[in-house]
């Protein structure tokens, strides 16, 4: 594998959290439902995400955005619009003085709102782990794809497969989601390289590049210092240093970050027991992996695998 496509599959939505919402002008939604991340994009109309932090950011018909959380922002007809809904964690939707609004509001499946002007698909993370703390570190709080700016046949497809209640759907509905935010991010660094994170730009060095493309093509092997700077044809001093530069941290601990990330993949799969997945990504035992996982991620194994992941635990 490559570094920079393994970089880029961190994205792992499980049973995300996918909404088709409808309006008409004057309408303003505050979102606060602490999730970590949400795709936006505009079928029909226009709007505005305005954060508390920050200026307001236009969207129109064919726009995407990526909105970072946790912290909450607004999605409104126009910047200034005070909001006549909350959401709160959970997608559990109220006025601003606290009535319930989901059953108001409700259009069917994954679809919801109080008008048809204007179209918003959005999809939204809801757990931390489910996308890597290093990709989220990388992005603004809202990131704007604007329709002349990049083309990607997954919007489309993405609306076709929303309003769809078939037996799998949540499956199909959560790897669109994160073939929609590969693309995007993929999209975002490229318009911008030199602005793009040092560990994105790193895939292209020729040293680190390479020590990046053997952790990432065999995290099991026991992997050291000495071994990477072999692989890539220099001292370890020297890999260290450059390594530590571009990437932002030291080979074993990159690598550290990359065993868990995968293990945290591998834990979806219910078919492998948690010394199967620690023999995968380098581990001698699940003993040993739960140690590790807990220490950098803040949770079990066991509860990262059954989606009890307390807000505010860091996530690699």
């Amino acid at each position: 594998m490559d570094a920079l496509s393994a970089l880029l599959t961190g994205p792992r939505a499980q049973g995300a959290f996918l909404l088709r919402s409808v309006f008409d002008p004057p309408w303003s939604v505050r979102i606060a439902d602490l999730a970590p991340l949400t795709l936006i994009t505009v079928v029909r109309g226009d709007g505005w995400v305005v954060p508390d932090d920050g200026p307001p950011v236009p969207l129109g018909t064919g726009d995407l955005a990526v909105v970072r959380g946790p912290d909450p922002y607004t999605l409104a007809d126009l910047p200034d619009r005070a909001p006549q809904l909350v959401v709160h964690p959970g997608q559990v939707s109220t006025t601003p003085d606290g009535a319930g609004m989901c059953e108001t509001l409700d259009l069917g499946v994954r679809a919801w709102g109080p008008g048809g002007g204007t179209v918003l698909l959005s999809g939204t993370y809801q757990l931390r782990g489910e996308v890597s703390g290093r990709l989220l570190r990388a992005l603004p709080p809202v990131l704007r794809l604007a329709a002349d700016e990049w083309s990607s046949p997954l919007p489309a497809l993405l609306e076709a497969e929303i309003g769809r209640d078939e037996p799998g759907q949540e499956a199909v509905l959560d790897r669109l989601l994160d073939l929609l935010l590969i693309s995007a991010l993929r999209s975002h660094f490229a318009r911008d390289a030199e602005r793009a994170p040092a560990w994105y730009r790193a895939h292209a060095d020729p040293v680190v590049g390479r020590a990046l493309s053997l952790m990432h093509t065999d995290p099991a092997r026991g992997w050291t210092v000495r071994d990477l700077a072999a692989g890539t044809g220099v001292s370890r001093a020297a890999l260290a240093r450059r390594f530590t530069e571009l990437v932002g941290e030291p080979p074993m601990a990159y690598l550290t970050g990359w065993r868990l990330a995968q293990a945290a993949d591998l834990l979806a799969d219910p078919a492998l027991t948690l010394d199967a997945v620690a023999r995968r990504v380098g581990y001698g035992s699940g003993f040993a992996l739960s140690a590790a996982f807990k220490r950098v991620r803040g949770v079990s194994p066991q509860q990262f695998r059954t989606g009890s992941v307390p807000t505010g635990v860091p996530t690699a």
